[in-house]
């Protein structure tokens, strides 16, 4: 397997915006964590009959796909279900990851995984690069983008580690508290950085 770096980063923090970059100026290859949990539950996969042999056809939706507002208030009050169901999934998230990240031909490949560190997945990578942004910029972002209150984003920043702790595990940091145009620049010269770091020339 080639040289890994795993891209995270909170929500609205934007890590899309920033993997595109990479991917979009530089050809660089993604294996995105939230593609591939959509792919293991996707019509036919083993993910999605272990989870309807588990819950009952009322797992599904008519045309047979995962019915994910049912399996989230089936596992939203429930740590039991919770912990039969990400047991179930993350392994095979991990390995599907593992496969694309080897089948892999740009000179790196970027693991795009938002919860990274939660999930303690920095092992996949050689390095960790987290963009950052600060909470009040999350949260504006986040009622703008999804149309949802203050409390709920609050919620969802109290699931996820905190700035401090996600910079800690950083070993690069791109800022995005302004606007994309500074984005690009910063995206480059990483670009240039991990080229020399895997060996490839510029």
């Amino acid at each position: 397997m080639g040289f890994v770096v795993g891209l995270t980063g909170g929500i609205a923090s934007g890590k899309t915006t920033v993997a595109n970059l990479f991917r979009d100026e530089f050809e660089i290859e993604l294996v995105d964590a939230d593609v591939v949990a959509r792919d293991v539950v996707d019509i036919g996969s083993e993910g999605l009959a272990a989870l309807e042999t588990h819950f009952g056809a009322d797992i599904l939706q008519p045309d047979g796909s995962l019915n994910r507002a049912e399996l989230r208030a089936r596992i939203f009050a429930n740590d039991e279900e919770k912990t039969w169901v990400n047991n179930l999934l993350h392994p095979m998230i991990r390995e599907q990851m593992l496969t694309r990240l080897q089948a892999s031909t740009s000179p790196y490949t970027l693991l795009v995984v938002p919860l990274l560190i939660e999930n303690n997945l920095q092992g996949m990578a050689d390095r960790v690069l987290v963009v950052d942004v600060n909470a009040q910029t999350q949260i504006n972002r986040t009622m703008t983008r999804d149309g949802v209150p203050e409390e709920q984003v609050r919620s969802i920043l109290k699931a996820q580690v905190d700035r401090d702790t996600r910079l800690m595990h950083a070993d690069d940091v791109i800022d995005n508290n302004t606007d994309n145009a500074q984005l690009l620049p910063q995206v480059t010269q990483l670009h240039q950085k991990y080229l020399a770091l895997c060996g490839k020339n510029r």
